[in-house]
């Protein structure tokens, strides 16, 4: 079993989610930086000092915060426009891969084959 288990994590498929996770989780980091530290701020200039996060109602004894959600959702939707930035920025910045030459059109496959037959009857 211990044997299984050592082929197992060596396989490059789990070594690669690993590498992938850890990476992620540090880019998560930075993005999470730029949203909270450079983004937000100048929104929040923008819309004159709005805080999200001091909106709150009480019902009862409960104080329900609904601005929190709403600076939950702005930060999600920040976040995944950074990233949505990133990824084509780094398309654009890969090589292009050459098309994969297209097979033979129907009639080209049909004159070939009359070519064939026309140089199997001339011999």
């Amino acid at each position: 079993m211990l044997k299984e288990f050592r082929d197992f994590i060596n396989r490059g498929n789990v070594m690669d989610l690993a590498v992938a996770f850890i990476l992620g989780a540090a880019f998560t980091a930075i993005v999470n930086s730029l949203v909270n530290d450079i983004i937000m701020p100048i929104i929040g200039v923008i819309l004159g000092g709005v805080d999200f996060t001091a909106l709150a109602i009480t019902v009862g004894d409960a104080n329900i915060t609904y601005g929190n959600f709403i600076q939950a959702i702005i930060n999600f939707l920040l976040v995944a426009f950074v990233v949505f930035l990133l990824v084509r920025w780094l398309n654009r910045m890969m090589p292009k891969k050459a098309a994969a030459p297209a097979g033979p059109t129907n009639e080209e496959v049909l004159l070939t084959e009359i070519r064939d037959l026309l140089r199997a009857q001339n011999r």
